[in-house]
């Protein structure tokens, strides 16, 4: 393998985190956001429900994940920990829409909600399978 390709796998590995990051915490702090903002608008979108209080505790709490991946590739310290943080949130909250649209229980706009989820998801293995063993040390030890 030549030097060049070694080099390239971990970058690549490091440009799909740290795009997948900034990408994932936008979303994940407007959208956590919106229904302590309005909740009339958030319920426009998303259908009614049932527990007002639990709709703002995901909010706060998707707002916590997306703010800590921001904060990660900020300081350029997207590592494996934060990849799993991302994906398993993403993971879980794409398993949440099937489950609740197939059972009827949520409106089939949350299957566009899944489809984003999954494309994140995606965004962090193919950064975890292009090599991440070998990503240059200023990703996981915040060296600039």
């Amino acid at each position: 393998m030549s030097q060049s390709t070694r080099i390239r796998q971990p970058e690549l590995a490091a440009n799909l985190w740290r795009a997948t990051g900034v990408v994932q915490a936008a979303v994940y702090v407007l959208t956590g956001i919106w229904p302590w903002l309005s909740m009339r608008t958030f319920l426009k979108v998303t259908g009614p429900k049932a527990d007002l209080w639990l709709v703002k505790t995901v909010g706060a709490l998707v707002t916590v994940v997306g703010t800590v991946l921001g904060l990660a590739v900020l300081r350029r310290q997207v590592t494996p920990e934060i990849a799993l943080l991302g994906a398993g949130s993403a993971g879980a909250l794409a398993g949440v829409d099937a489950l609740y649209v197939a059972q009827g229980r949520i409106p089939p706009v949350y299957l566009l909600d899944m489809a984003g989820e999954l494309v994140l998801v995606a965004g962090w293995l193919l950064g975890a399978l292009n090599k991440v063993d070998r990503m240059p040390a200023y990703l996981t030890t915040g060296a600039a």
